[in-house]
């Protein structure tokens, strides 16, 4: 029989890789003019770290979080590369429109994320997610179709939501304190993204 992880096991895996491996990557990211978006690549089967990454828009403005860590995955030596059917996407933010297509053409059946759009838009002063979506694809509020054909989406948050109270508490500290350090990264990236070039910032 195969080992199905609860979802308090996941939730675990997801809090300590973005405490552990995104977030310092995304210190070091927004000191360099990039943006606070990160992501990060697990196995299924035993929820080890691939890869993790953050955004790096001052090299490629198309290297948002999702799509870099997605370019350093497929440099990778194909020996050291698992299918994607294989593995669990992991995304700070809410995926825009080219990451949401990105993980799509990647074949990858899933992606969890920790903030939602209204986060990055509301908390974080980065609207284009949204006024893409409804721009180019006419998507009020975002709301693509999250479960489909291709891939079942997930908020962290939501997922939270759903647990009993006797294990809410700890989850909700963590989130607490995960959106208390993407909140200082935020004003230093928002105190000087004027200095970079950036099409979108």
């Amino acid at each position: 029989m195969s080992y199905e992880p609860s979802q308090t096991d996941l939730l675990d895996v997801l809090f300590s890789v973005l405490e552990d491996d995104i977030l310092p990557k995304t210190q070091t990211g927004v000191a360099a003019g990039n943006k606070v978006f990160g992501a990060a690549i697990l196995r299924k089967s035993d929820h080890s770290l691939v890869i993790a990454e953050t955004n790096n828009e001052m090299e490629n403005p198309l290297w948002h979080g999702e799509v870099h860590c997605l370019k350093r995955f497929y440099e990778l030596p194909a020996d050291q590369r698992p299918a994607t059917s294989d593995l669990i996407f992991l995304s700070t933010h809410e995926p825009c429109s080219m990451c949401l297509s990105a993980i799509t053409w990647a074949g990858f059946d899933n992606f969890y994320y920790f903030f939602s759009y209204e986060d990055s838009r509301d908390a974080f002063a980065i609207p284009h997610d949204l006024k893409i979506m409804q721009e180019v694809f006419t998507l009020k509020d975002g709301e693509y179709n999250k479960s489909n054909a291709f891939w079942q989406s997930h908020s962290m948050m939501a997922m939270v939501a759903e647990l009993p109270d006797d294990q809410k508490t700890k989850y909700l500290a963590r989130a607490r304190a995960i959106s208390d350090q993407y909140d200082q990264l935020s004003s230093q990236y928002q105190g000087t993204k004027s200095d970079n070039d950036i099409p979108l910032n």
